[in-house]
């Protein structure tokens, strides 16, 4: 239990040391930061549960006014601006990356972090964030979808890490990773 604590908790840091790396804003009013790819690792090596956990202990944080997210911002005005659909969608995100990759025992962990990470973290992420661009800035489907193309490589690169990352991890520590 206290272990369990402990790696949700560190996990939610990773995910708030990770929006300090430079980012930039596009057009869109999203940013560029490497924050997705700790949502990644959240679910892939912590597993769904305690990945979603982590992930809402960061959400909360933020909502609490810590000025957590990628170019410093917090607070509750987060959940309601242009990013507001990628913040909610982030648990289930992770949720969905860690049951890819504990669900998926065939192949390397390696293999099905990275697949969890490209349907969680990548798929299920934009189709939460397409949707807060429709509701929030009133975009088209067809417009939001247009308005994140310029993101998909370098989340396709993010989740390809992540499986990286989790694979090296589980080969020098498998005890750490709560997903195998």
């Amino acid at each position: 239990m206290e272990r369990s604590i402990t790696m949700v908790a560190l996990f939610a840091a990773l995910i708030a040391v990770l929006g300090l790396f430079p980012s930039f804003m596009l057009i869109t009013g999203v940013p560029i930061s490497a924050q997705s790819l700790g949502v990644m690792l959240c679910g892939a090596v912590l597993g769904p549960r305690k990945g979603a956990l982590a992930v809402l202990l960061f959400l909360l944080l933020v909502a609490l006014g810590l000025p957590l997210l990628a170019g410093g911002r917090g607070g509750l005005g987060a959940f309601v601006g242009p990013t507001a659909g990628f913040l909610y969608g982030w648990p289930v995100a992770a949720f969905i990356t860690g049951w890819v990759a504990q669900s998926w025992r065939g192949v390397s962990l390696t293999l099905s972090a990275a697949a969890g990470a490209l349907i969680g973290g990548v798929g299920v992420l934009y189709a939460f964030g397409a949707a807060g661009m429709m509701l929030v800035i009133g975009l088209s489907l067809p417009q939001a979808v247009a308005a994140l193309a310029a993101f998909i490589p370098g989340d396709i690169i993010k989740a390809v890490i992540a499986g990286v990352i989790t694979g090296a991890i589980y080969r020098a520590r498998p005890g750490f990773v709560l997903t195998r």
